[in-house]
């Protein structure tokens, strides 16, 4: 069977607003031409997808498995017209790529300054939040993601480009700030800033987990100022921030970052949504990592 897409729309709007009736609203379709539509969708699948109540719409597990594979068919969709259309125009090829809070700028433009094969490539590089990013990968307004141990989802794949040296950052007036290199177990009893809740970020989870491993546990603080250089998260701070950033001073001087021992690396990786072509980002993976 063929799936229809303004079908599988119609269940991820009723699945999102969670009734018939707001659903409708947001298609601007009457109430029934929307029950009617899911319906169909449900007979052609061939099991329930929602069950419905008095009280409001509940996705059943079939639904959600295929809500989740039709953002992913949206987004090549998507993907493949403006290929096409960029093809048929003559237009140059972009390369779309989000990054994580976790993944400077300055290490983005580093990697392809080093890695871009193509001076006439257009590349557009905007800092996302990893719910964001995976989400804008999956419905194909990316064609990159570059992140740090977050678990790519369903539809997207993963691999580490390169790993990282982590380095230790704190402020100038910091008590650690006058020694030539900080040890992990130096960190015990210091408030460490992360970017990400435990628990539900893969990042700070490995963070957490590298304190344990040399025989504390970390009192975490996540940074509430979201979006700016790693570095900048121990400003007015008695703390600590784990950063890749070389040794030496930042921020003007009002950081000082220090080398890390024993050594440890982080990954820096990039997702990308399956069964997607981008010539572009080929390339990009190919000269970083020879794929």
């Amino acid at each position: 069977m063929g799936l229809d897409l303004y079908k599988l729309n119609h269940l991820i709007a009723v699945a999102e607003e969670g009734s018939f009736t707001r659903a409708a609203t947001r298609l601007h379709l009457s109430q029934q031409a929307l029950s009617t539509s899911v319906r169909t969708l449900e007979r052609e699948v061939g099991v329930p997808l929602l069950e419905r109540s008095a009280t409001g719409v509940t996705v059943l597990p079939a639904g959600q498995a295929l809500i989740a594979d039709a953002r992913l068919l949206h987004g090549i969709a998507d993907s493949a017209v403006r290929r096409a259309r960029r093809i048929g125009r003559g237009e140059a090829e972009r390369l779309r790529i989000g990054h994580t809070p976790a993944v400077t700028g300055d290490e983005v433009t580093a990697l392809l300054r080093e890695h871009q094969t193509d001076p006439e490539l257009i590349i557009d590089v905007n800092q996302r939040y990893p719910d964001e990013l995976t989400a804008q990968l999956l419905g194909g307004q990316l064609d990159l993601g570059l992140a740090r141990a977050l678990t790519p989802a369903h539809g997207l794949i993963g691999t580490t480009l390169i790993r990282q040296r982590l380095t230790i950052a704190v402020a100038a007036a910091h008590p650690l700030a006058d020694r030539a290199e900080v040890r992990l177990n130096d960190l015990e009893g210091e408030e460490i800033t992360v970017w990400g809740h435990p628990g539900r970020s893969g990042y700070t989870d490995l963070l957490v987990n590298l304190c344990r491993d040399a025989g504390f546990e970390p009192r975490v603080h996540r940074n509430p100022i979201q979006g700016t250089p790693p570095v900048t998260a121990v400003l007015d701070t008695h703390g600590v921030a784990f950063v890749t950033a070389s040794p030496g001073p930042a921020a003007g001087g009002a950081v000082q970052v220090k080398e890390l021992q024993p050594p440890v690396h982080v990954p820096l990786q990039a997702l990308w949504p399956q069964h997607s072509t981008s010539d572009a980002r080929q390339a990009f993976l190919a000269a970083v990592q020879g794929f």
